[in-house]
């Protein structure tokens, strides 16, 4: 025999199980601490200037 199933719940139990996997997915795309943020910005800041110094010619010409 069938079980009894309270639609309710289950369309709650649905969207749960979909927010927990949108944050999960957040979290490995935006979820970095602010040590790391600042370190990757400082990695393309020097990088920047880099290049920068090596160019052959002025940029205001």
């Amino acid at each position: 025999m069938p079980q009894i199933v309270n639609l309710r719940t289950e369309r709650k139990r649905r969207e749960r199980a979909k927010d927990r996997a949108k944050a999960a997915e957040n979290a490995a795309r935006f979820g970095r601490c602010k040590i790391a943020k600042a370190e990757e910005e400082d990695t393309a800041a020097r990088a920047t200037r880099h290049l920068d110094q090596h160019r052959r010619e002025d940029p205001e010409t």
